[in-house]
């Protein structure tokens, strides 16, 4: 099982290629991918998003929000801007999600290592 971020899902829809496309092409076919709340919230925002592929992405199971998250989600945060490095709001949230449900996280943003440094989440490669 695999959670994947917006940008990577991104990419996927747009029909990009590497790695992270290729492992989310090949973990949806297997039914292996699960999508942070706030991915499809992103996701679903797209304004040019049609309707079939909304449709199809409120299908992908999503991982449950759990009791304390937001709190974890902000200690998280806070341990990465206290070493003055870049953590916005939704990368956190969707950190935290991984690290809830103990799923690594295909992405293109690399922000994301910051996270994975410095909270234990773990990123997938391809």
């Amino acid at each position: 099982m695999i959670a994947v971020d917006t940008s990577s899902l991104v990419a996927y829809l747009r029909g990009d290629g590497g790695p992270d496309v290729e492992l989310v092409e090949r973990a949806l076919r297997d039914r292996q991918v699960a999508l942070p709340p706030v991915v499809l919230t992103e996701a679903l925002s797209l304004p040019r998003l049609p309707a079939d592929v909304a449709e199809a992405l409120v299908a992908i199971p999503g991982l449950a929000v759990l009791d304390g998250y937001w709190s974890r989600a902000g200690l998280l945060r806070a341990r990465v801007l206290a070493r003055r490095l870049r953590g916005r709001l939704a990368d956190a949230l969707i950190a935290q999600s991984c690290l809830d449900h103990d799923v690594p996280l295909v992405t293109r943003d690399r922000d994301f290592r910051h996270f994975a440094r410095h909270g234990g989440l773990r990123l997938a490669e391809g």
